[in-house]
């Protein structure tokens, strides 16, 4: 499916294919996340929104099957499983995309696609890589996706930032995963590729993927979010659907709300005897 064909409608009786309900995980006596729930569905983009410290490392990381939950439930199509490690998260359908990627800048556009996965052709002392099978299916793949790149031989490294993301969401949406999980995607790019990057993250969700975005940025999560989920030092602090709630307001529950507030007042400027329409002291002149 290519991101400009219509997504097809969910089922609402299907189980979500990643749920966390009441999940928790403690390092010793700090509480790293506490009571958190999520749910991510087929063909829907799940947000969380955070800033540092606000446990979003932490989310990822157990989604991804780096760390076990210590308390509350986690599901996957309905089933309560505890993740061995990130290969049982791939075997179950789980891709995770990191804020810094896990490609090798100096290697060519299809070995980084295929990198841990390589095909390979003839059997014995005469096995070996299938370059042309790479080469085309990684040109394939991206132009499926809307991705053309202008030669898959150049080194990744070459690419910018946001098509660098492309290429990874591209990969795990050829390897099968039903889940994505995207960190921080659009972090470290400027207005234009983020954008880009947007359009592919869309893309994956047309396809019929679950993805889960963390973001520190509202506006980039409400441009393409389903669900809106924010933590703040390790807890909710809010879970929204896209119809409960507008950009502006979760652009206040992001950035503490009331917090915020009394912080605009504690840092206003007090006005100076200078300034017009204040009076000298002493001055009672009417």
């Amino acid at each position: 499916m290519t991101a400009t064909q219509a997504p097809a409608p969910r089922d609402p009786a299907a189980p979500a294919l990643v749920e966390l309900d009441g999940v928790s995980k403690y390092y010793g006596n700090i509480k790293a996340l506490e009571n958190v729930s999520l749910e991510v569905h087929a063909g829907e983009i799940s947000c969380v929104l955070g800033d540092n410290g606000a446990g979003k490392s932490t989310l990822i990381k157990i989604i991804a099957g780096l760390h076990r939950h210590d308390a509350g439930t986690f599901l996957i199509e309905g089933e309560e499983i505890t993740l061995a490690n990130p290969r049982d998260a791939l075997d179950r359908g789980i891709a995770t995309v990191y804020q810094d990627l896990a490609v090798v800048p100096l290697m060519p556009v299809w070995r980084n696609f295929f990198l841990g996965s390589e095909p390979t052709k003839g059997a014995g002392p005469f096995k070996r890589l299938d370059v042309r099978r790479m080469r085309e299916t990684t040109r394939a793949e991206l132009l499926r996706m809307g991705i053309d790149l202008r030669d898959v031989d150049q080194p990744i490294g070459t690419l910018s930032g946001g098509e660098r993301q492309c290429v990874a969401i591209a990969r795990a949406v050829y390897f099968g995963a039903k889940v994505l999980v995207l960190d921080e995607p659009t972090a470290a790019l400027g207005v234009k590729q983020s954008g880009v990057v947007l359009k592919y993250v869309a893309a994956a969700r047309d396809a019929g993927l679950g993805v889960v975005l963390i973001t520190h940025n509202p506006h980039h999560a409400y441009l393409v979010g389903d669900r809106f989920v924010l933590l703040k030092r390790g807890a909710m602090s809010g879970s929204h659907t896209k119809d409960g709630v507008t950009l502006d307001e979760l652009t206040r529950q992001m950035a503490g709300g009331s917090e915020l507030d009394e912080l605009s007042h504690e840092l206003e400027r007090a006005p100076s005897p200078g300034d017009p329409g204040v009076r000298p002291e002493g001055d009672e002149t009417p």
